[in-house]
């Protein structure tokens, strides 16, 4: 059952998702490496890929601070607000990445938040093996999505490379572990749908 507290925290949460500057407690993946010798294009193309990956990082923060909210079971609660942590580390990397490349965040991030949350809820108030198969399926799309950025950036681009391997790596644990928990395998219509709703969403990031 929910209760009012927990909503209070939930929309600051939201609040300091989209708002707010992210922090990492790990070091930024690369962030010892040179900066590339990169022409306009290149890291235009590079600014837009990292925009979207943060965008992403967005809704996996909406997804799973809803779905945790929503979860049952403390043993899928915890695993979901670990997800949720290095989410949180992931924002902080991508978007001091895109102030390097001198790009921009997407405009739309309040409204995939806003989206985002309120399927994770759903999927929480399902039961928690549909809640963290949820989980599993959507990370390992995830991990498909950033391995097709990973051939998309230029190849000096070592910063940017370094920020999305680590994140492919993350977010294929996360899968792992919400498997481990006991997610079930989703219907092909669902996951046929979670890959259409999310080329909306990258298409959409990658140009505003």
């Amino acid at each position: 059952m929910l209760r009012i507290d927990d909503l209070i925290i939930g929309f600051d949460k939201g609040l300091r998702t989209v708002f707010a500057q992210a922090r990492s407690v790990r070091p930024i993946p690369g962030d010892n490496l040179p900066e590339a010798e990169l022409d306009t294009a290149q890291r235009a193309q590079a600014a837009a890929l990292m925009r979207v990956n943060h965008s992403g990082e967005i809704c996996a923060q909406a997804l799973y601070q809803g779905q945790a909210m929503t979860a049952r079971d403390s043993g899928a609660r915890a695993a979901l607000e670990q997800a949720a942590q290095e989410e949180t580390e992931h924002l902080a990397w991508t978007e001091r990445r895109i102030h390097e490349l001198g790009g921009r965040k997407s405009l739309l991030n309040p409204f995939w938040y806003a989206g985002s949350f309120a399927i994770g809820a759903a999927a929480g108030l399902l039961g928690d093996k549909w809640n963290l198969g949820f989980l599993a399926e959507t990370e390992r799309q995830v991990v498909r999505h950033l391995e097709g950025h990973l051939g998309r950036l230029p190849a000096a681009d070592e910063k940017s490379r370094a920020i999305v391997e680590q994140m492919r790596d993350d977010e294929a644990r996360h899968a792992t572990t919400a498997l481990d928990h006991g997610g079930a395998e989703l219907p092909a219509p669902v996951k046929a749908a979670m890959q259409a709703s999310s080329k909306v969403m990258t298409g959409a990031a990658y140009l505003l």
